[in-house]
């Protein structure tokens, strides 16, 4: 779905943002290697040739990824997110699971890291918590089969 808005807190845009004009910089400078390649004109340069043409086609298809990203981009309200009582993207939510406590913080999808427990609002754990209030718990289809979550606090 083209159309589909992407959730991006601001620090997030940020990062994207910057890390596209990296990707834009490398973008450059492997241009100028073909460039080079391409008028030595030597069968020694076929393979450095060769393997800028791949690099090229790697982090174009990377830019082209991120500038759908930011053209769908929407701003997370993290100040709204922090003050609802519903978990919504941008919330920060401490769930008991398994026995263990864990707090996660949903984000949208470009941003997820579920080792710094920010889980995407499309991941199973996030759409499932998405909409609910304190002491909620929900049953999640995840890859290792049904686990129940329950909503202690949200942030």
């Amino acid at each position: 779905m083209p159309d589909k808005l992407v959730p991006l807190t601001r620090e997030g845009k940020v990062k994207l943002e910057a890390e596209l004009e990296d990707l834009r910089a490398q973008r450059r400078l492997i241009a100028e290697r073909i460039h080079n390649a391409q008028e030595q004109g030597t069968s020694q340069n076929d393979a450095e040739y060769e393997d800028a043409k791949l690099e090229q086609g790697m982090i174009q298809g990377r830019i082209l990824g991120m500038e759908d990203v930011l053209g769908r981009a929407t701003i997370i309200d993290e100040d709204g997110a922090h003050k609802s009582g519903r978990v919504m993207v941008g919330s920060g939510v401490e769930v008991l699971q398994d026995g263990k406590t864990q707090h996660y913080q949903i984000v949208g999808a470009p941003e997820a890291d579920p080792g710094k427990g920010r889980i995407s609002n499309e991941s199973p754990v996030g759409s499932a918590l998405l909409g609910r209030e304190v002491g909620a718990t929900v049953e999640v289809l995840v890859p290792k089969g049904v686990i129940k979550v329950k909503v202690v606090k949200i942030d």
